[in-house]
């Protein structure tokens, strides 16, 4: 039964792969062409997002009380927000990220999208599907996490106490998979799973994500978001 779910996790998040080209941002991470303040910036976001994401996890934790698998799956993404923030707050020190500039920052609304997004499906979204979702992007957020640690150490001289956050999500967790799995094992065994469903949350939370590394990389290469624009209206 539960590789029933293990397969639609699997050809899932290949489906909802995203494309390489819509992160600009991390090729120049990877490089170590990415400014301090950029940086400061990503560790200041992460923290509205990470606090956000937390308290969505644990509300989708209580949607599911009735299944258990379910909840166990959320709970543990909770979790996982709880643990990574503390984390990050070695980020920030590294970034130079104090509690003045933390109390002062104005959270740039492309990054912001994502959670954003996060909250409403804990509130609207299908419990099953929204699982599958999840797994696609986190999948993705993995892959970015990895390049941004090691890009780290490479070419700023962090420490692995600052890379520890971009560490914990780029490491594999069996545990977190099994209990994906089962988590959608036991959507599977309520009733049918929508293929819909899932390719509409996948597809916005993959879009939310672009969102978030493009308006990082805008701040990077000031004048970017006009040169976007102009591009799209060249093509149209």
């Amino acid at each position: 039964m539960g590789a029933t779910a293990r397969r639609l996790l699997e050809t899932t998040t290949g489906k909802l792969a995203p494309d390489p080209r819509t992160n600009r941002l991390l090729p120049a991470v990877a490089r170590g062409a990415v400014g301090p303040e950029t940086l400061a910036a990503l560790a200041l976001e992460q923290r509205w997002v990470i606090d956000s994401d937390h308290r969505a996890f644990v509300y989708l934790a209580h949607r599911t009380e009735g299944t258990p698998p379910l909840a166990a799956y959320f709970t543990a993404l909770a979790r996982g927000e709880a643990l990574a923030a503390r984390k990050l707050e070695a980020f920030a020190t590294a970034c130079g990220v104090g509690e003045s500039r933390t109390v002062a920052h104005e959270p740039l609304p492309g990054c912001q999208a994502y959670p954003a997004y996060v909250a409403w499906l804990a509130l609207n979204g299908s419990p099953a599907e929204t699982v599958l979702a999840l797994h696609a992007n986190f999948s993705a957020w993995g892959g970015y996490c990895a390049t941004v640690g090691n890009a780290l150490r490479r070419h700023h001289g962090f420490t692995d106490e600052a890379c520890a956050f971009f560490d914990f999500f780029a490491a594999p967790d069996p545990d977190l998979e099994h209990a994906a799995t089962a988590a959608v094992q036991a959507g599977l065994d309520g009733g049918p799973v929508s293929e819909d469903l899932v390719h509409r949350y996948g597809r916005l939370l993959q879009a939310y994500e672009a969102m978030f590394w493009q308006s990082l990389w805008e701040l990077e290469r000031p004048g970017a978001a006009e040169e976007t624009t102009e591009g799209l209206a060249q093509k149209s």
